[in-house]
Formats: C-alpha cells, structure tokens, sequence
C-alpha cells in the first residue's frame, strides 16, 4: 500500500510568502538579478553582541537540553521587559519560549481551541492564521476590512461577525501585511466587545518595537480590566533585532494555559534552540541603541516607499504605521495585456511583475485581499530604488 497524506494536511494551503521567496530564489540560482521585496525579514545582521552572546553560550557549555518552556533566566528577561515597557506583571510560569513566533501560535491556537470553535480573523491578515486554526479543527471566519479604514477591524463589523460558536479573536498589531497600527482608542472598542462577548484573544506583537512616527504602542491586555486573564500574547526577537533564523519567539498567557502549553511543547519538540536562548536573553538585556538604529532606517525607507507609490497613477496604499510592508491596490492594473501575456488577477500581476521585471512582490489574494499586492522595504534605499523603477516601468507596459 503506498503513502497516502492525511486529508488533514492535503487542507493546508502553502505559505505564498516563502513561495514567492523561493521563485525568487530559483531565478537567482540562474544568475539573474531579482528585488526581493517578498520576505518579511529584516535585512541587516543580528548585532555583533548578540552573536559574541552565542559565542559564550556555545563555550560555556550551554549546548544541551533545557526545559522545554525555556531557560528561566530567558523567561525573566520578558516577564521585565513587559513591566518595564507596559506595565504588566507576569511571572516566568506564564512565559513559553517555543522555536519562533509561527510555533508560539501554533501552541496557543492548539491548546485553546477544538473543533468547531469560530475564530475572528480579519483581513488583510498573515497567510499562516488560517491554516494553523483549521489545523485544529476549528474555523477561521475571514472578516474584510476596508482601505478607507486603513484595514482596521471596525466594532461594527467584528459584533456582526460573532455566533455562538465563536470564541477567539485574533489579533496582529502592528499588521503584517498591511502595516497598520492599532491606536490605543480603537482597541479599546474591540476590548470591550471582547469582554462582553465572553471571548479570548490571542494578540500577535511582533513587530510591536517597529511602530513609526513616534506614535505610542498598546499591548492588549493592558486596554482595560479583564482583558489580562483573556489574553495570550505573542511576541519574539525575530523582527526586533533581526533574528529570523535563530527562531526564538514566545508567549505569554494565564498561568493555566501557559502550564499546558508547555506541556504540549515538552511533547511536541522539547526545548528550543539552547544557544539561540542565551543569544535572545542578550537581546533583551543587552544594549537597545541597536533596536532604534533599525527603527530609523526602516522609517526612512518607509517615507520612501509611500512616496513612490504615491507618485504612481491609479495605485494607492495607507500610509504604513508599523512593521515593514507596504499593501498597496492594484486593481486598476488587472484585467489588461503586459507584454502580450494577459494579466486578470493580483497573483497574475506578481507573478509577471516577478518574470517580467525581477521584483518579487506578495499577492493579496494570500492574505484574504485580492486586487493588492505586499512590498517588504526590509531592502536597502538602493534596491528599493531599482525595484520601484521596475514597477512603474512595467505598469506602463500595459
């Protein structure tokens, strides 16, 4: 008999970011010159102390198995830093540190949910919600947001969306992909649909320290009474200090939920990375000039991206709060001829700007929106330059 794939993983759909990635790394290994503007990761190197902290970790014989939440001394660092940053006490028995953020998710939505529970997930939103909720067994119910309303989940729409078999609320502030911010006030008018709903949320805060024009920054449970015991927050070192590949990320929650998901993850993978935690316990502990350096940077490429896409007819985009995308409409460029090839959908598009052009980009259609496209400016001034020379060059062919 041969090897037949679950119907459970025959239902989940690939990741469209790392799909594009890879096309662009195909056409790379082919000896062309691509812009990769797909991938949201930072594009400088993890700072030089961070790095001597593995270093140390490695020498100093930090290279067996921990506990599988985490080192306690990791666990302290963020229980500090979210007193110190927001005001909020947790204890290091509510901490999880798991391998990246996308596992941190995993955990919560499989220790939290069961089949046929309902998840508000609004969109635009990250292609991997989705898929990590019906892994479960539960649903995702998509909730369309609004270019007007900068693709912010209004009040409105999120009561008309909750049945009786809702129970979550997940939440991505800052957005990937859209870049928008959450102010402190539209929160707290979900919050409170939250609270007199009876639901939970999970809030994902990675790209909480990359949050542009000064603007304050709100971690959810820290909105209004009651939301503490209803939330689990998901937050790593991968964006904060360009630590994709060393794949720390961590929640915290209840002390109940926090207790079995650790035990989930004693089973599922033990521990993280030991090396990698000793390297995101010197991120946090260690010298933050490094945190504002890349902050500046990327809000400098930020202006500079608005501007290109400003300056193109018939394309438009909110201005970008936080992270390091930009979502911009493409809808008046679908539906025509590039070059002879015909060109009807927001995937058409990225995929012939891609071959066309070099520039790899991220269809809509992936994060629940078609007629957009996402752009990463995690690429230096220089490349972003060529790749939005690129774009408008080839929206001219049409």
């Amino acid at each position: 008999m041969s090897i037949e794939v679950s119907k459970i993983v025959q239902g989940v759909e690939p990741s469209a970011t790392l799909a594009m990635s890879a096309k662009a790394k195909e056409l790379k290994a082919q000896g062309e010159t691509v812009y990769d503007l797909s991938v949201g990761e930072p594009d400088f190197n993890t700072p030089k102390h961070i790095c001597d902290a593995a270093v140390a970790a490695m020498q100093a014989g930090h290279t067996r198995y921990t506990v599988a939440s985490g080192i306690q001394e990791l666990k302290a660092a963020i229980c500090d830093d979210y007193q110190a940053r927001f005001g909020l006490a947790y204890k290091p028995s509510q901490v999880v540190v798991s391998n990246g953020a996308k596992h941190s998710l995993h955990n919560a939505f499989f220790a939290t949910l069961n089949p046929g529970d309902e998840v508000i997930l609004p969109a635009p939103c990250w292609v991997s919600y989705a898929e990590l909720i019906k892994l479960c067994g539960a649903t995702p119910v998509i909730v369309s947001t609004s270019e007007e309303d900068s693709f912010k989940l209004t009040p409105e729409a999120f009561r008309a969306a909750i049945t009786p078999k809702t129970r979550m609320l997940m939440l991505c502030n800052p957005s990937n992909p859209t870049g928008s911010c959450y102010t402190r006030e539209e929160l707290i008018e979900l919050a409170k649909i939250v609270v007199d709903r009876d639901l939970f949320v999970v809030s994902d805060e990675i790209y909480d320290r990359l949050v542009y024009d000064s603007a304050p920054y709100s971690s959810f449970p820290t909105l209004m009474e009651g939301l503490y015991d209803r939330t689990i927050v998901v937050n790593g070192v991968s964006k904060t200090y360009a630590m994709t590949g060393w794949r720390i990320g961590w929640l915290l929650a209840p002390e109940n939920v926090a207790k079995g998901i650790a035990s989930l993850q004693s089973q599922q993978t033990s521990n993280p990375c030991s090396i990698s935690q000793y390297a995101a316990l010197a991120a946090l502990k260690g010298d933050q000039e490094c945190v504002a350096a890349m902050l500046k940077e990327f809000e400098k490429r930020r202006d500079y991206v608005m501007s290109r896409i400003e300056a193109i007819p018939g394309m438009s985009a909110p201005k970008t709060g936080g992270a390091f995308y930009a979502f911009f409409n493409i809808q008046n460029f679908l539906g025509m001829s590039y070059d002879g090839v015909q060109v009807d959908t927001d995937t058409d598009w990225c995929l012939e700007l891609l071959k066309q052009k070099k520039v790899a980009t991220v269809m809509g259609s992936s994060f629940s929106a078609p007629g957009y496209a996402r752009a990463s400016f995690a690429a230096s001034i220089d490349t972003l330059k060529v790749a939005f020379d690129r774009i408008e060059e080839f929206v001219a062919i049409k």
